[in-house]
């Protein structure tokens, strides 16, 4: 059996606290020495970039000759992408929060790239891990104006919230954020100067190297001195000369490094403990240690936790240590572990956590292993516990062992989308590295692997192919990312990609087909901005059925917001009489006279190209004659009448009711309007104005063509009866009876019975008289009649 040393195997301690110093990874890369870079590695274990410092003079041959290169490479030192640099030369280079690398040039030009694709780019084969070097291209650039480019950049240093850099002019300025924001300069402190500044990674405390070579630890509002201790005499510097880096191991200590080395971590008090690098390593402050990066091995100090330390620590009598020790003697059958487990028993479930949080802490399987043990054995002498924290500890160990070590697991809790959409765009990433731009068929299988991947691992319902159809686009393979974006099930993640690819048909249909209005709304204003309006007009309105209902939409809202658009869309599809009917529309929105005329001057030219409305052509030239005509009057009358708007009928109405019936009799005569018609109009327009004398003379001057009948009939409508009875001796004989009796002249009623010798209607007369002196006044007329037998209508 293989000995495993004891976790204290590698602690050390710095005044009662103990560090650890544990190898991470054993590197792969061949690099002789970091001295010649610039280097930068992202946080939390995250990749490194390397970038040759051109400001250091090497040995001819020892570097490639050519445009600089940037290297990136994973933690264990696996190449994952090589980007080319071709401006000025870099002199900062740092990582993002979201790990995005960003380079400056001198000149205060930067670039931000997008390295996601790139390190996807790692798989295993046979077991062993390969990288798949992607050349990645990717960025956004951006520059700090032209004020930083005449003076130059000196150097600078990233942050979580953007970045800050040391001007020529020996300014500092600052960036918020990774878009290009403005940049501002900071105002100068008054304490300095300094050659090295380093906040703790919570924020409160500084780590300044002075210029009276002291290392001074200060809050970081400089009101408190923490520690002042001066560099020249630490234990080990023997030359008695400055470090060239200093950063934190977490917020306890502090590390300094010189240029042959020599690595010091340092306590409160200054002392500490020494290390020798040949040749010199890297220092990565993180949250909760430093990360050293050498030519051969990445190594972690840290500061040991307490819940290590409640276990581990030599001589510990905490419960914690008394349940390891008792799964110790479990293991080999001794009855202590009995003893042990009982000596806890009250505080046996605190014992528990704790062996389960120390399991989390260490990074040897075999030790995770015999601590989750212990807290398993505690665990069945317990009759109400939950064992959650366990299974869970127990499965976040097993998956991250697996995941050091190159292999995929499944043993996290964790939703299949993001892994599968990373690995997909890795996938395509490597394939297009190898064969360009690849062929349909390796497209087509490209596909077929990523579906069936997903729809077994993922389900039928798992999404995220706009975001590897996207991946598959930008790597410039787009009939692939068409396809993939096929089995998208989200239109609105799928409709902007297809806009962006240029796919604008297929993403008018998509959006059609997903029922969503404001989706197609969104597309049409996309390929109206960025097409011709005849491609436009001709894409939309194809034909087909398919995209009907994004016309219909186009026209709705034409209609509502848009005329010209309408106009032109109806214009392109020689759609005359929708064009004319817009036209007519407008006419009667406007209140202006030459925007109306101009309207119904659109519309009959619309209705002329049409060889089927050629009645629809001439009912609107005559609207349009008619129009012109009452804007005319409008003018001569000085606008002291209107007249737009009013049919034929109305115009010559309102003429004879203002008076100016020879207007309206010249119109007559031009529009040849019929008697008939002309006598209706002029009956009610002298009735209206009440112009009785007008109206006897008129019906006076001719024989009416529309008979007398209706000058009683509207006479009765305006309750004028008295005036409608002298028409009605002109009125047919056999209604005379019964329009008196409506203008209520009864009397003449009978009188009219009389002269025709109806003797039994005026018996009915007499009978039906709304009063007893017309029924008198009746009476006396039959007596007066002669006697007649029979005959009459009554008879």
């Amino acid at each position: 059996m293989v000995s495993v040393s004891h976790p204290t195997h590698s602690w050390d301690i710095i005044q009662d606290v103990f560090y650890r110093k544990e190898q991470v990874y054993e590197l792969t890369w061949q690099i002789p020495g970091l001295e010649d870079y610039r280097v930068a590695a992202a946080k939390s274990g995250g990749p490194i970039a390397l970038l040759r410092d051109e400001t250091k003079m090497v040995l001819l041959g020892r570097h490639n000759v050519g445009k600089p290169k940037i290297m990136v490479y994973s933690s264990s030192g696996i190449q994952i992408a090589s980007l080319s640099w071709d401006l000025s030369p870099p002199v900062m280079i740092g990582w993002t929060p979201e790990e995005q690398l960003l380079v400056m040039a001198e000149d205060g030009t930067y670039r931000i790239y997008d390295l996601s694709a790139a390190s996807a780019g790692i798989s295993t084969r046979g077991g062993d891990p390969v990288a798949q070097s992607l050349i990645a291209g990717e960025y956004r650039q951006y520059t700090l104006g032209s004020e930083v480019a005449d003076v130059g950049v000196i150097s600078g240093q990233v942050h979580d919230e953007g970045f800050v850099v040391l001007t020529g002019s020996l300014a500092f300025v600052h960036v918020k954020g990774w878009k290009g924001g403005r940049a501002a300069a900071l105002c100068a402190t008054a304490k300095g100067p300094f050659h090295h500044i380093r906040p703790s990674p919570a924020g409160r405390f500084l780590a300044l190297t002075t210029a009276s070579s002291s290392l001074w630890v200060v809050s970081s509002d400089f009101s408190q001195s923490i520690a002042d201790t001066d560099i020249l005499t630490l234990e080990g510097n023997h030359d008695a000369s400055m470090p060239n880096e200093v950063e934190w191991v977490g917020d306890q200590a502090i590390a300094l490094k010189w240029d042959d080395g020599r690595l010091f971590v340092m306590g409160p008090q200054g002392e500490g403990l020494s290390y020798l690098y040949s040749p010199a390593p890297v220092l990565v402050g993180e949250i909760d240690g430093l990360r050293i990066i050498s030519t051969e091995t990445c190594e972690f100090i840290q500061k040991v936790a307490e819940p290590t330390l409640a276990v581990f620590r030599p001589g510990s009598t905490h419960k914690a240590a008394v349940l390891l020790e008792a799964l110790e003697n479990f293991e080999q059958g001794s009855p202590r572990a009995n003893e042990g487990i009982r000596s806890i028993k009250p505080d046996l479930a605190s014992a528990v956590d704790i062996c389960i949080e120390a399991a989390g802490l260490e990074p040897d399987p075999v030790w995770q292993k015999k601590l989750l043990r212990a807290a398993m054995l505690g665990r069945s002498f317990l009759d109400l516990y939950n064992p959650t924290d366990l299974v869970n500890m127990a499965q976040s160990l097993k998956i991250l062992n697996a995941v050091r070590h190159y292999e995929m697991s499944s043993y996290l809790h964790l939703r299949p989308e993001p892994v599968l959409k990373h690995w997909a765009c890795a996938k395509i990433a490597a394939a297009t590295m190898n064969s360009g731009a690849g062929g349909a068929r390796e497209d087509e299988e490209l596909r077929r692997i990523i579906v069936r991947k997903y729809e077994t691992e993922g389900g039928k319902g798992a999404g995220g192919y706009a975001e590897i159809a996207r991946r598959a686009w930008q790597l410039g393979r787009n009939k692939l990312a068409t396809k993939l974006l096929d089995h998208e099930r989200r239109p609105a993640e799928q409709v902007p990609l297809l806009l962006s690819m240029k796919e604008d048909r297929l993403a008018l249909v998509k959006a059609v087909d997903s029922g969503d209005p404001d989706l197609v709304f969104h597309v049409l204003q996309h390929l109206r901005a960025t097409n011709a309006p005849g491609d436009f007009f001709s894409m939309v309105d194809d034909g087909s059925t398919k995209l009907a209902p994004a016309a219909k939409l186009l026209q709705v809202y034409g209609k509502e917001g848009d005329k010209e658009l309408l106009r032109d869309f109806y214009y392109q599809d020689d759609r005359w009489l929708d064009g004319a009917l817009l036209s007519i529309e407008e006419a009667g929105e406007t209140e202006h006279a030459q925007e109306r005329l101009a309207s119904w001057q659109h519309a009959v030219k619309d209705l002329g190209q049409d060889k089927e409305r050629t009645f629809e052509h001439k009912m609107a030239e005559e609207s349009l004659r008619l129009l012109t005509l009452q804007e005319q009057m409008e003018r001569e009358l000085e606008h002291k009448y209107a007249f737009s708007g009013l049919t034929l009928n109305e115009t010559m109405s309102h003429l004879l009711r203002i008076g100016l019936g020879k207007r309206a009799e010249k119109i007559r005569s031009d529009w040849r309007v019929p008697d008939q018609r002309w006598w209706w109009i002029k009956l009610k327009a002298l009735t209206a104005n009440r112009d009785w004398e007008g109206l006897e003379a008129f019906a006076k001057s001719k024989k009416s063509p529309i008979g007398y009948e209706p000058f009683v009939k509207h006479l009765l409508s305006v309750n004028e009866p008295s005036r409608a009875a002298i028409f009605i001796g002109k009125c047919d004989v056999k209604n005379r009876v019964d329009l008196y009796i409506k203008c209520n002249e009864w009397v003449k009623a009978a009188s009219e019975c009389k002269d025709r010798g109806d003797r039994a209607r005026l018996e009915h007369l007499k009978a039906n008289a709304p009063t007893t002196l017309i029924q008198r006044e009746i009476d006396d007329i039959i007596k007066s009649a002669p006697v007649k037998s029979g005959g009459g209508f009554f008879g």
